[in-house]
Protein backbone atom coordinates (compact mmCIF):
# COMPACT_ATOMS: atom_id res chain seq x y z
CA UNK A 1 0.00 0.00 0.00
CA UNK A 2 1.48 3.53 -1.06
CA UNK A 3 1.13 6.50 1.52
CA UNK A 4 -0.32 8.76 -0.83
CA UNK A 5 -1.65 9.22 -4.47
CA UNK A 6 -1.52 13.10 -5.71
CA UNK A 7 -3.77 14.06 -8.27
CA UNK A 8 -2.16 17.11 -10.26
CA UNK A 9 1.86 18.13 -11.11
CA UNK A 10 1.93 21.63 -11.45
CA UNK A 11 3.71 23.70 -9.00
CA UNK A 12 1.34 22.28 -5.77
CA UNK A 13 2.10 18.72 -7.17
CA UNK A 14 5.05 18.94 -7.63
CA UNK A 15 5.83 20.49 -3.70
CA UNK A 16 4.03 17.58 -2.48
CA UNK A 17 5.83 14.81 -4.32
CA UNK A 18 8.88 16.48 -3.23
CA UNK A 19 8.11 16.77 0.22
CA UNK A 20 7.01 12.99 0.28
CA UNK A 21 10.42 11.78 -1.58
CA UNK A 22 12.61 14.11 1.39
CA UNK A 23 10.55 12.16 3.86
CA UNK A 24 10.61 8.63 2.27
CA UNK A 25 6.83 8.28 1.53
CA UNK A 26 5.40 6.19 -1.18
CA UNK A 27 3.42 7.79 -3.94
CA UNK A 28 1.56 7.74 -7.16
CA UNK A 29 0.90 11.37 -9.16
CA UNK A 30 -1.75 11.23 -11.65
CA UNK A 31 -2.30 14.27 -14.20
CA UNK A 32 -3.52 14.72 -17.34
CA UNK A 33 -1.88 17.52 -18.18
CA UNK A 34 -5.05 19.73 -19.08
CA UNK A 35 -4.09 22.64 -16.36
CA UNK A 36 -1.30 25.02 -17.40
CA UNK A 37 -1.36 27.69 -15.02
CA UNK A 38 2.37 26.39 -13.98
CA UNK A 39 3.06 26.19 -17.08
CA UNK A 40 2.55 29.65 -18.34
CA UNK A 41 3.06 31.41 -15.04
CA UNK A 42 5.17 34.30 -14.76
CA UNK A 43 7.62 32.45 -12.16
CA UNK A 44 8.45 35.29 -10.49
CA UNK A 45 8.98 35.44 -6.42
CA UNK A 46 9.02 38.38 -5.22
CA UNK A 47 8.18 39.42 -1.47
CA UNK A 48 6.88 42.97 -1.64
CA UNK A 49 3.15 44.01 -3.10
CA UNK A 50 4.64 46.38 -5.24
CA UNK A 51 0.97 48.55 -5.57
CA UNK A 52 0.69 49.41 -2.25
CA UNK A 53 4.55 48.85 -0.80
CA UNK A 54 3.78 46.25 1.37
CA UNK A 55 4.97 42.72 2.62
CA UNK A 56 3.40 39.82 1.05
CA UNK A 57 1.76 37.29 3.80
CA UNK A 58 4.64 35.30 5.76
CA UNK A 59 6.95 36.48 2.93
CA UNK A 60 10.34 35.58 4.55
CA UNK A 61 9.26 32.51 5.69
CA UNK A 62 7.92 31.08 2.41
CA UNK A 63 11.57 32.78 0.78
CA UNK A 64 13.74 30.78 3.27
CA UNK A 65 11.65 27.54 2.60
CA UNK A 66 11.59 27.97 -1.16
CA UNK A 67 14.93 28.63 -1.54
CA UNK A 68 16.52 25.31 -0.10
CA UNK A 69 13.47 23.70 -1.69
CA UNK A 70 14.75 24.48 -5.26
CA UNK A 71 18.44 24.22 -4.25
CA UNK A 72 17.72 20.35 -3.60
CA UNK A 73 15.13 20.20 -7.08
CA UNK A 74 17.87 21.36 -9.00
CA UNK A 75 20.63 18.97 -7.48
CA UNK A 76 18.22 16.11 -7.64
CA UNK A 77 17.58 17.51 -11.90
CA UNK A 78 21.06 18.69 -12.05
CA UNK A 79 19.93 21.35 -13.94
CA UNK A 80 18.47 25.25 -13.00
CA UNK A 81 15.47 26.24 -12.29
CA UNK A 82 15.66 29.13 -10.07
CA UNK A 83 17.08 32.40 -11.10
CA UNK A 84 18.45 34.97 -8.79
CA UNK A 85 17.48 38.43 -10.21
CA UNK A 86 17.05 41.75 -8.92
CA UNK A 87 13.24 43.35 -9.38
CA UNK A 88 13.40 47.07 -10.19
CA UNK A 89 10.13 49.19 -9.85
CA UNK A 90 10.57 52.10 -12.04
CA UNK A 91 8.85 55.19 -10.57
CA UNK A 92 6.89 57.65 -12.65
CA UNK A 93 6.47 60.61 -9.66
CA UNK A 94 8.10 62.04 -6.50
CA UNK A 95 5.82 61.47 -4.47
CA UNK A 96 6.16 57.42 -5.89
CA UNK A 97 10.12 57.59 -4.20
CA UNK A 98 8.83 59.51 -0.77
CA UNK A 99 6.40 56.92 -0.66
CA UNK A 100 9.16 53.89 -1.20
CA UNK A 101 11.66 54.90 1.15
CA UNK A 102 8.75 55.53 3.92
CA UNK A 103 7.85 51.98 3.13
CA UNK A 104 11.72 50.86 3.40
CA UNK A 105 11.81 52.11 6.95
CA UNK A 106 8.93 49.42 8.04
CA UNK A 107 10.75 46.55 10.11
CA UNK A 108 8.64 43.98 7.94
CA UNK A 109 9.75 45.56 5.11
CA UNK A 110 13.64 46.72 5.44
CA UNK A 111 15.40 43.81 4.42
CA UNK A 112 13.46 43.41 0.78
CA UNK A 113 13.29 47.32 -0.13
CA UNK A 114 16.69 48.92 -0.93
CA UNK A 115 17.31 52.63 0.03
CA UNK A 116 19.32 53.73 -2.68
CA UNK A 117 17.76 55.27 -5.52
CA UNK A 118 18.79 53.37 -8.87
CA UNK A 119 19.27 55.90 -11.77
CA UNK A 120 20.74 53.56 -14.02
CA UNK A 121 19.79 54.43 -17.44
CA UNK A 122 18.31 51.22 -20.15
CA UNK A 123 18.53 52.11 -23.72
CA UNK A 124 14.76 52.07 -24.46
CA UNK A 125 13.26 53.05 -21.25
CA UNK A 126 12.72 56.44 -20.26
CA UNK A 127 13.17 56.83 -16.20
CA UNK A 128 13.72 59.82 -14.86
CA UNK A 129 12.51 59.03 -11.88
CA UNK A 130 14.52 55.84 -11.20
CA UNK A 131 13.75 52.75 -9.96
CA UNK A 132 13.53 51.23 -6.44
CA UNK A 133 15.12 47.92 -6.17
CA UNK A 134 13.37 44.68 -4.37
CA UNK A 135 15.61 42.43 -2.87
CA UNK A 136 15.72 38.73 -2.49
CA UNK A 137 13.84 38.31 -5.57
CA UNK A 138 14.21 36.61 -8.85
CA UNK A 139 12.28 33.69 -10.46
CA UNK A 140 11.57 30.02 -11.12
CA UNK A 141 11.48 28.97 -15.00
CA UNK A 142 8.44 26.80 -14.78
CA UNK A 143 8.35 25.03 -18.29
CA UNK A 144 12.02 23.65 -16.98
CA UNK A 145 10.60 22.88 -13.82
CA UNK A 146 7.74 20.78 -15.47
CA UNK A 147 9.29 19.19 -18.23
CA UNK A 148 12.20 18.05 -16.25
CA UNK A 149 10.22 17.10 -13.00
CA UNK A 150 7.76 15.06 -15.04
CA UNK A 151 10.39 13.51 -16.61
CA UNK A 152 12.33 12.53 -13.43
CA UNK A 153 8.98 10.84 -12.03
CA UNK A 154 8.60 8.98 -14.95
CA UNK A 155 11.77 7.16 -14.88
CA UNK A 156 10.92 5.82 -11.63
CA UNK A 157 7.68 4.79 -12.52
CA UNK A 158 5.72 7.75 -10.24
CA UNK A 159 3.48 9.43 -12.98
CA UNK A 160 0.12 8.14 -14.12
CA UNK A 161 -0.17 10.26 -17.20
CA UNK A 162 -4.49 9.52 -17.36
CA UNK A 163 -6.97 11.53 -16.09
CA UNK A 164 -8.65 10.78 -12.64
CA UNK A 165 -11.78 8.86 -12.65
CA UNK A 166 -13.35 10.06 -9.24
CA UNK A 167 -16.09 7.53 -9.57
CA UNK A 168 -13.78 4.82 -9.27
CA UNK A 169 -12.26 6.10 -6.30
CA UNK A 170 -13.32 3.86 -3.30
CA UNK A 171 -13.15 5.18 0.29
CA UNK A 172 -12.48 2.89 3.44
CA UNK A 173 -11.95 3.95 6.92
CA UNK A 174 -8.23 3.43 6.93
CA UNK A 175 -7.34 3.64 3.27
CA UNK A 176 -8.71 4.28 -0.09
CA UNK A 177 -8.38 2.47 -3.28
CA UNK A 178 -8.27 4.30 -7.08
CA UNK A 179 -8.14 0.81 -9.68
CA UNK A 180 -4.88 -1.09 -8.76
CA UNK A 181 -3.66 1.08 -6.50
CA UNK A 182 -4.09 1.51 -2.70
CA UNK A 183 -2.96 3.91 -0.55
CA UNK A 184 -3.75 5.77 3.27
CA UNK A 185 -3.96 9.45 1.32
CA UNK A 186 -5.41 11.44 -1.14
CA UNK A 187 -4.34 15.01 -2.16
CA UNK A 188 -5.85 16.83 -4.54
CA UNK A 189 -3.40 19.45 -6.06
CA UNK A 190 -5.62 20.08 -9.33
CA UNK A 191 -5.70 23.55 -9.40
CA UNK A 192 -8.35 25.56 -11.56
CA UNK A 193 -9.39 21.76 -12.11
CA UNK A 194 -10.85 21.40 -8.78
CA UNK A 195 -14.27 22.52 -9.68
CA UNK A 196 -14.27 18.96 -11.59
CA UNK A 197 -13.55 17.41 -8.25
CA UNK A 198 -17.24 16.32 -6.36
CA UNK A 199 -15.39 16.33 -3.08
CA UNK A 200 -14.26 19.77 -2.87
CA UNK A 201 -15.54 21.55 -6.11
CA UNK A 202 -17.98 23.61 -2.87
CA UNK A 203 -14.59 25.49 -2.08
CA UNK A 204 -14.32 29.38 -3.74
CA UNK A 205 -11.89 28.94 -6.35
CA UNK A 206 -12.33 31.94 -8.92
CA UNK A 207 -9.78 31.50 -10.99
CA UNK A 208 -8.14 34.68 -12.46
CA UNK A 209 -7.03 34.55 -16.27
CA UNK A 210 -3.70 35.78 -16.86
CA UNK A 211 -2.05 36.38 -20.40
CA UNK A 212 1.31 36.76 -21.13
CA UNK A 213 3.98 37.39 -24.29
CA UNK A 214 7.26 36.29 -25.32
CA UNK A 215 8.92 39.37 -26.82
CA UNK A 216 12.05 39.97 -28.97
CA UNK A 217 13.26 43.22 -28.38
CA UNK A 218 17.04 43.66 -29.74
CA UNK A 219 17.36 46.91 -28.75
CA UNK A 220 16.41 46.39 -25.52
CA UNK A 221 18.98 45.84 -22.78
CA UNK A 222 18.10 44.89 -19.80
CA UNK A 223 19.40 42.64 -17.21
CA UNK A 224 16.95 42.69 -14.55
CA UNK A 225 13.16 42.57 -14.28
CA UNK A 226 11.27 45.86 -14.64
CA UNK A 227 7.88 45.77 -13.03
CA UNK A 228 5.63 48.75 -13.64
CA UNK A 229 1.59 48.36 -14.81
CA UNK A 230 3.55 45.14 -16.27
CA UNK A 231 6.85 42.80 -15.62
CA UNK A 232 9.44 42.54 -18.11
CA UNK A 233 11.73 39.77 -17.51
CA UNK A 234 14.87 39.35 -19.42
CA UNK A 235 15.16 35.79 -21.09
CA UNK A 236 18.65 36.17 -22.99
CA UNK A 237 19.10 36.30 -26.53
CA UNK A 238 16.81 39.82 -26.60
CA UNK A 239 14.41 37.99 -25.85
CA UNK A 240 11.70 38.98 -22.94
CA UNK A 241 9.01 37.29 -20.58
CA UNK A 242 6.13 40.24 -20.69
CA UNK A 243 2.71 40.02 -18.02
CA UNK A 244 0.04 40.07 -16.81
CA UNK A 245 -3.47 40.57 -17.24
CA UNK A 246 -6.24 39.44 -15.08
CA UNK A 247 -9.60 38.80 -16.18
CA UNK A 248 -11.93 37.24 -13.70
CA UNK A 249 -14.34 36.70 -16.29
CA UNK A 250 -13.02 34.64 -18.61
CA UNK A 251 -12.34 30.65 -17.50
CA UNK A 252 -10.45 29.50 -20.95
CA UNK A 253 -6.75 28.57 -21.49
CA UNK A 254 -6.64 30.40 -24.79
CA UNK A 255 -5.30 34.41 -25.44
CA UNK A 256 -7.17 36.66 -26.92
CA UNK A 257 -7.43 40.09 -28.71
CA UNK A 258 -8.69 41.81 -25.55
CA UNK A 259 -5.49 40.70 -23.22
CA UNK A 260 -3.13 40.93 -26.62
CA UNK A 261 -4.02 44.79 -27.04
CA UNK A 262 -4.17 45.36 -23.09
CA UNK A 263 -0.35 43.97 -23.11
CA UNK A 264 0.90 46.01 -26.35
CA UNK A 265 -0.54 49.04 -24.90
CA UNK A 266 1.57 48.40 -21.54
CA UNK A 267 4.48 47.68 -23.25
CA UNK A 268 4.06 50.73 -25.05
CA UNK A 269 3.81 52.49 -21.94
CA UNK A 270 7.15 51.47 -20.98
CA UNK A 271 9.89 50.99 -23.66
CA UNK A 272 10.39 52.55 -27.07
CA UNK A 273 12.19 50.23 -29.31
CA UNK A 274 10.43 48.26 -31.40
CA UNK A 275 9.62 44.45 -30.82
CA UNK A 276 8.10 41.47 -32.07
CA UNK A 277 5.36 39.07 -30.44
CA UNK A 278 7.21 35.34 -30.61
CA UNK A 279 4.55 34.02 -28.40
CA UNK A 280 1.15 34.77 -26.57
CA UNK A 281 0.02 32.52 -24.45
CA UNK A 282 -2.79 32.42 -21.38
CA UNK A 283 -3.84 29.87 -18.48
CA UNK A 284 -6.14 30.87 -15.14
CA UNK A 285 -4.46 31.32 -11.99
CA UNK A 286 -6.09 29.12 -8.99
CA UNK A 287 -6.90 32.40 -7.02
CA UNK A 288 -9.02 32.71 -4.14
CA UNK A 289 -11.74 35.45 -2.90
CA UNK A 290 -9.50 36.08 0.15
CA UNK A 291 -6.13 35.87 -1.29
CA UNK A 292 -5.26 32.81 1.22
CA UNK A 293 -4.35 29.07 -0.17
CA UNK A 294 -6.78 26.51 0.56
CA UNK A 295 -5.38 23.27 2.48
CA UNK A 296 -6.75 20.68 4.78
CA UNK A 297 -8.65 17.89 4.90
CA UNK A 298 -12.53 16.73 4.12
CA UNK A 299 -15.11 17.27 6.26
CA UNK A 300 -16.34 13.85 6.46
CA UNK A 301 -12.98 12.20 4.46
CA UNK A 302 -10.37 12.18 6.71
CA UNK A 303 -8.22 10.31 3.94
CA UNK A 304 -8.84 13.16 1.46
CA UNK A 305 -7.26 16.88 1.27
CA UNK A 306 -6.45 20.09 -0.58
CA UNK A 307 -3.49 21.73 -1.67
CA UNK A 308 -5.01 24.63 -3.75
CA UNK A 309 -5.13 28.39 -4.55
CA UNK A 310 -1.62 29.11 -4.88
CA UNK A 311 -3.14 32.07 -7.35
CA UNK A 312 -0.27 34.37 -8.56
CA UNK A 313 2.63 34.02 -6.00
CA UNK A 314 2.68 30.02 -7.10
CA UNK A 315 6.70 29.64 -7.26
CA UNK A 316 6.96 31.55 -3.35
CA UNK A 317 3.94 29.57 -1.59
CA UNK A 318 4.58 25.89 -2.89
CA UNK A 319 7.34 24.68 -0.87
CA UNK A 320 6.16 26.22 2.21
CA UNK A 321 2.60 25.21 1.89
CA UNK A 322 3.65 21.51 0.93
CA UNK A 323 5.27 21.29 3.81
CA UNK A 324 2.41 22.68 5.75
CA UNK A 325 0.17 20.13 4.22
CA UNK A 326 2.19 17.26 5.25
CA UNK A 327 3.19 18.59 8.83
CA UNK A 328 -0.23 18.71 9.07
CA UNK A 329 -1.37 15.10 8.02
CA UNK A 330 1.63 13.35 9.18
CA UNK A 331 2.99 14.95 12.57
CA UNK A 332 -0.63 16.42 13.86
CA UNK A 333 0.93 20.22 13.68
CA UNK A 334 -2.24 22.71 13.30
CA UNK A 335 -2.71 24.47 10.04
CA UNK A 336 -2.99 28.31 10.02
CA UNK A 337 -6.59 29.04 10.10
CA UNK A 338 -6.18 31.37 7.27
CA UNK A 339 -5.60 28.71 4.73
CA UNK A 340 -7.10 26.11 6.49
CA UNK A 341 -10.18 24.75 4.41
CA UNK A 342 -12.34 24.58 7.29
CA UNK A 343 -12.94 28.53 6.89
CA UNK A 344 -15.25 27.48 4.10
CA UNK A 345 -16.43 23.81 6.16
CA UNK A 346 -20.42 25.73 6.36
CA UNK A 347 -20.42 26.02 2.59
CA UNK A 348 -23.08 23.95 0.17
CA UNK A 349 -21.94 21.37 -1.66
CA UNK A 350 -19.77 19.03 0.00
CA UNK A 351 -20.04 15.32 -1.05
CA UNK A 352 -21.75 12.86 1.19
Amino acid sequence: MLDYIIVGSGLAGIAFAETLLQNNKSFMVFDNHSQNSTKIAGGLYNPVILKRFSEVWNAKVQLDIADSFYKSIEEKLATQVDFKMPIYRKFFSVEEQNNWFTASDKPNLSAFLSTALINKKYNAIDSPFGYGEVLQTGYVDTVILLEHYHSYLRQINLLAESTFDYNQLQLFDDYLEYHDVKAKHIVFAEGFGVHANPFFKYLPLDGTKGELFIISAPELDIDVIVNTSVFILPLGNYLFKVGATYNWEDKTNLPTAEGKQELLDRIKEIITCDFEIVEHFAGVRPTVKDRRPLLGTHSKYKNLHILNGLGTRGVMLAPAMALDLYDYIERGKPLDKTIDVKRYQGAKGNRD
